[in-house]
Protein backbone atom coordinates (compact mmCIF):
# COMPACT_ATOMS: atom_id res chain seq x y z
CA UNK A 1 0.00 0.00 0.00
CA UNK A 2 1.20 3.08 -1.08
CA UNK A 3 1.97 6.05 1.78
CA UNK A 4 -1.11 8.09 -0.01
CA UNK A 5 -3.40 5.42 0.55
CA UNK A 6 -2.41 4.49 3.67
CA UNK A 7 -2.78 8.19 4.73
CA UNK A 8 -5.74 8.36 3.58
CA UNK A 9 -7.13 5.52 5.16
CA UNK A 10 -5.80 6.39 8.16
CA UNK A 11 -7.71 9.83 8.31
CA UNK A 12 -10.94 8.01 7.28
CA UNK A 13 -10.80 5.29 10.46
CA UNK A 14 -9.86 8.80 12.45
CA UNK A 15 -12.55 10.13 11.28
CA UNK A 16 -14.81 7.50 11.86
CA UNK A 17 -14.11 7.03 15.15
CA UNK A 18 -14.33 10.21 16.71
CA UNK A 19 -18.08 10.39 15.54
CA UNK A 20 -20.93 9.34 17.99
CA UNK A 21 -22.00 5.84 17.96
CA UNK A 22 -24.70 5.79 14.77
CA UNK A 23 -24.28 9.30 14.24
CA UNK A 24 -25.27 9.08 10.76
CA UNK A 25 -28.08 6.03 11.99
CA UNK A 26 -30.00 8.70 13.44
CA UNK A 27 -30.69 10.96 10.49
CA UNK A 28 -33.97 13.06 11.08
CA UNK A 29 -36.78 12.87 8.28
CA UNK A 30 -37.81 15.59 6.21
CA UNK A 31 -40.92 16.33 8.80
CA UNK A 32 -38.63 16.34 11.53
CA UNK A 33 -36.57 19.06 10.04
CA UNK A 34 -39.58 20.81 9.16
CA UNK A 35 -40.64 21.11 12.74
CA UNK A 36 -37.67 22.46 14.24
CA UNK A 37 -36.96 24.71 11.72
CA UNK A 38 -40.23 26.98 11.83
CA UNK A 39 -40.58 30.13 12.29
CA UNK A 40 -41.47 30.66 15.92
CA UNK A 41 -44.96 32.46 16.46
CA UNK A 42 -45.18 35.20 18.55
CA UNK A 43 -48.21 34.48 21.22
CA UNK A 44 -50.79 36.79 23.08
CA UNK A 45 -51.36 36.70 26.55
CA UNK A 46 -53.82 38.94 27.83
CA UNK A 47 -53.06 40.06 31.87
CA UNK A 48 -55.55 42.24 33.67
CA UNK A 49 -56.86 43.03 30.20
CA UNK A 50 -54.04 44.29 28.81
CA UNK A 51 -52.64 42.05 25.60
CA UNK A 52 -48.79 41.34 25.93
CA UNK A 53 -47.04 39.89 22.88
CA UNK A 54 -44.59 36.94 24.15
CA UNK A 55 -41.53 36.82 21.84
CA UNK A 56 -39.36 33.71 21.79
CA UNK A 57 -35.86 34.27 22.56
CA UNK A 58 -33.86 31.81 20.08
CA UNK A 59 -34.64 31.54 16.26
CA UNK A 60 -35.21 27.99 15.05
CA UNK A 61 -32.70 26.18 14.21
CA UNK A 62 -31.00 22.30 13.01
CA UNK A 63 -27.53 21.00 13.96
CA UNK A 64 -26.51 18.53 11.17
CA UNK A 65 -23.24 15.95 11.81
CA UNK A 66 -22.21 16.40 8.49
CA UNK A 67 -18.85 14.76 7.28
CA UNK A 68 -16.49 16.21 5.18
CA UNK A 69 -13.02 15.44 3.70
CA UNK A 70 -10.34 15.34 5.95
CA UNK A 71 -9.29 19.16 5.86
CA UNK A 72 -11.35 19.65 2.87
CA UNK A 73 -15.02 21.12 2.21
CA UNK A 74 -15.83 18.12 0.06
CA UNK A 75 -19.01 16.66 1.49
CA UNK A 76 -19.16 13.08 2.28
CA UNK A 77 -21.05 10.72 0.16
CA UNK A 78 -22.95 9.27 4.21
CA UNK A 79 -23.61 12.93 4.34
CA UNK A 80 -25.74 13.27 1.12
CA UNK A 81 -29.02 11.83 2.44
CA UNK A 82 -29.19 14.06 5.58
CA UNK A 83 -28.59 16.93 3.29
CA UNK A 84 -31.19 15.75 0.56
CA UNK A 85 -33.81 15.70 3.26
CA UNK A 86 -32.70 19.30 4.52
CA UNK A 87 -33.06 20.32 0.65
CA UNK A 88 -36.99 18.89 0.97
CA UNK A 89 -37.64 20.68 4.19
CA UNK A 90 -36.57 24.01 3.11
CA UNK A 91 -38.72 23.53 -0.53
CA UNK A 92 -41.86 22.73 2.25
CA UNK A 93 -44.48 24.88 1.78
CA UNK A 94 -44.23 25.64 5.92
CA UNK A 95 -40.53 26.78 4.94
CA UNK A 96 -40.82 28.13 1.05
CA UNK A 97 -40.72 32.02 2.49
CA UNK A 98 -37.92 31.54 4.89
CA UNK A 99 -34.66 32.67 4.70
CA UNK A 100 -31.63 30.52 6.56
CA UNK A 101 -28.40 31.01 7.77
CA UNK A 102 -25.61 28.18 7.08
CA UNK A 103 -23.57 27.86 9.92
CA UNK A 104 -19.80 25.80 9.55
CA UNK A 105 -18.51 25.29 12.50
CA UNK A 106 -15.15 23.48 13.66
CA UNK A 107 -13.90 21.82 16.79
CA UNK A 108 -10.95 23.80 18.61
CA UNK A 109 -7.88 22.07 16.84
CA UNK A 110 -5.69 23.92 14.78
CA UNK A 111 -5.73 27.91 14.94
CA UNK A 112 -8.17 30.35 14.82
CA UNK A 113 -8.04 31.35 11.57
CA UNK A 114 -7.73 28.14 10.15
CA UNK A 115 -10.96 26.70 11.29
CA UNK A 116 -13.08 30.10 10.57
CA UNK A 117 -11.62 29.83 7.00
CA UNK A 118 -12.46 25.96 6.84
CA UNK A 119 -16.10 26.24 8.10
CA UNK A 120 -16.86 28.97 6.08
CA UNK A 121 -15.66 26.75 3.07
CA UNK A 122 -17.58 24.21 4.30
CA UNK A 123 -20.63 26.06 5.01
CA UNK A 124 -20.69 27.43 1.57
CA UNK A 125 -20.43 23.56 -0.04
CA UNK A 126 -23.53 22.89 1.78
CA UNK A 127 -25.39 26.22 0.16
CA UNK A 128 -24.18 24.57 -2.71
CA UNK A 129 -25.38 21.33 -2.62
CA UNK A 130 -28.63 22.55 -1.27
CA UNK A 131 -28.65 24.63 -4.12
CA UNK A 132 -28.04 21.89 -6.39
CA UNK A 133 -31.46 20.42 -4.81
CA UNK A 134 -33.63 23.11 -6.06
CA UNK A 135 -33.52 25.14 -2.87
CA UNK A 136 -33.39 28.99 -4.26
CA UNK A 137 -29.55 30.17 -3.11
CA UNK A 138 -31.02 34.06 -1.89
CA UNK A 139 -32.80 31.99 0.74
CA UNK A 140 -29.04 30.94 1.82
CA UNK A 141 -26.48 32.97 3.34
CA UNK A 142 -23.32 31.13 3.99
CA UNK A 143 -20.94 32.03 7.20
CA UNK A 144 -18.20 30.19 9.23
CA UNK A 145 -18.19 30.33 12.64
CA UNK A 146 -15.03 28.54 13.49
CA UNK A 147 -14.40 26.87 16.93
CA UNK A 148 -16.25 30.32 18.41
CA UNK A 149 -19.65 28.51 19.27
CA UNK A 150 -18.80 25.05 20.63
CA UNK A 151 -21.32 22.68 21.00
CA UNK A 152 -19.74 20.87 23.65
CA UNK A 153 -17.74 23.17 25.68
CA UNK A 154 -16.30 20.51 28.11
CA UNK A 155 -14.78 18.90 25.08
CA UNK A 156 -13.58 21.26 22.54
CA UNK A 157 -12.16 18.25 20.32
CA UNK A 158 -14.98 16.89 20.65
CA UNK A 159 -16.94 15.60 17.20
CA UNK A 160 -20.13 16.98 17.94
CA UNK A 161 -18.57 20.43 17.70
CA UNK A 162 -17.37 20.05 13.92
CA UNK A 163 -21.22 20.37 12.63
CA UNK A 164 -23.52 22.64 10.14
CA UNK A 165 -26.27 24.61 11.74
CA UNK A 166 -29.01 25.95 10.07
CA UNK A 167 -30.95 28.97 11.23
CA UNK A 168 -34.58 30.17 10.46
CA UNK A 169 -33.49 34.28 10.11
CA UNK A 170 -37.51 35.02 9.75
Amino acid sequence: MGIMKFKSLLCLVCACAALPAGAQADVQSTDQMIEQLKAPRTRTRSLGGATRNLSVEAAPSLSLLIQFDFDSARIRPESQQPLTNLARALQSPELQRSKFAVEGHTDAKGSVDYNLKLSAQRAQAVRYYLKSQGVDEDRLVATGKGSSELANDADPLAAENRRVRIVNLN
